[in-house]
């Protein structure tokens, strides 16, 4: 029976243990949540503020403004389940403090039978007369028994009540850290939601402006378009004149192994490759829409667009050759990285510290990030042979 206790205290207190592990790393991955989603902010801020001074385009300001507020909403959702877990918290902590004064009351009330017991029989005559008067020796045992007991007890009794109330006293000093923690999550909350209407309002007043001048917005997107289509057939033929025919990679054998393991390792990292950069995606893969003319369809984003910091550095996500150096219209310096059978784009830059030919490591700098018509935002791309793959599946 005691073995079988044993082993159920044992699974309770591993449970225990699991669970205050998971609950640690929960607070820290929300933590570093928050901090990332407030990094954001501030390089859109930076952005918008840039913006304001250069009059640059108002679809950048609201694409910048609407990424903002998704942003924001994420803070205040944050702080909504910070906000019930201080409550659960603080709730859980004035049940225990509630469960602890009973049991202090208790042993207090019992504490002071005790003491009137031991002030009633406080004449050690009474205490030996009590003894002496025993009918036999068993009997006199038993009473000088009961006198030491009740010493002891009354010493172990008041040391309880010294425990319970120092634990009391912790335990209201945690509620009342709990409360100020609490009010101070709800404070910036509020001003979360507060910055969040003032971003709404601004939203809507860049919509507005933007509804105004439909032929205007129309022509900058067509020359979106051509920018768009220019890069993507450039790195079409790049790619192709990349990709070599069979005999081409016969003739270069200690080439060929090289990109063979390089895409075999390549193609086994999807989903943990670094990101190029640390900033908000502004513009995901795929088929995109006109924020304000929904019916009006973009051109399709062969990659992301990540918003950095004015002369933010831009790292390779993987060991790589350097296939290319060139320079397109509205993406300015570009590099394309050949991984294998894979390829890694990076464009909207300046700066560039490489060259076609050069061997480059995970990680490794290649430039700066340039800042084309008021927008700081790298411009990159996965690629698969001649297929564009989602840049946000092979990353971290």
């Amino acid at each position: 029976m005691m073995k079988h206790c044993l082993n159920i205290l044992s699974v309770v207190l591993m449970f225990c243990a699991f669970a205050l592990g998971t609950y640690a790393q929960d607070i820290k991955a929300q933590e570093e949540k928050k901090a990332r989603l407030e990094r954001e902010i501030a390089i859109i801020d930076k952005q918008l503020a840039a913006n304001a001074s250069q009059s640059s385009s108002m679809l950048s300001d609201l694409s910048l403004i609407r990424k903002k507020i998704s942003n924001r909403k994420a803070l205040v959702a944050e702080a909504d389940r910070q906000v019930r877990r201080y409550a659960d918290s603080i709730y859980l902590t004035n049940r225990e403090i509630n469960r602890l004064q009973v049991r202090i009351d208790t042993l207090t009330s019992h504490y002071s039978r005790l003491v009137m017991s031991a002030y009633k029989n406080r004449d050690a005559k009474v205490w030996y007369m009590y003894m002496f008067a025993s009918e036999n020796l068993g009997q006199a045992f038993r009473r000088f028994g009961y006198f030491r007991n009740l010493s002891n007890q009354m010493k172990s009794e008041a040391s309880k009540i010294r425990d319970m109330q120092d634990e009391l006293e912790q335990k209201k000093e945690k509620l009342a850290q709990m409360k100020k923690e609490s009010e101070a999550v709800k404070a910036s909350r509020q001003k979360e939601l507060d910055e969040l209407r003032k971003d709404e309002n601004k939203a809507d007043g860049v919509v507005k402006r933007l509804q105004k001048d439909r032929k205007k917005y129309q022509k900058q997107l067509a020359d979106k378009k051509k920018e768009v289509n220019a890069l993507n057939r450039e790195i079409a033929r790049i790619i192709a004149q990349a990709m070599k025919t069979d005999d081409q990679k016969k003739k270069d054998a200690r080439k060929t192994q090289v990109d063979m393991k390089l895409d075999g390792e390549f193609s086994k990292n999807k989903g943990k490759l670094p990101w190029p950069a640390e900033g908000p995606v502004m513009s995901r893969f795929g088929k995109q829409y006109h924020p304000v003319y929904t019916n009006l369809e973009l051109p399709p984003n062969n990659g992301v667009d990540i918003a950095l910091s004015k002369g933010a550095e831009v790292n390779t996500v993987f060991d790589g050759v350097v296939s290319q150096v060139f320079v397109m219209p509205g993406y300015n310096q570009c590099v394309l990285i050949q991984h294998g059978n894979y390829f890694t784009l990076y464009c909207k830059m300046k700066g560039i510290v490489v060259k076609a030919g050069d061997k480059v490591k995970t990680g490794q700098t290649i430039g700066t990030i340039d800042t084309i018509n008021g927008q700081t935002q790298l411009h990159f791309e996965v690629w698969k042979g001649k297929s564009p793959q989602n840049p946000e599946q092979w990353l971290r």
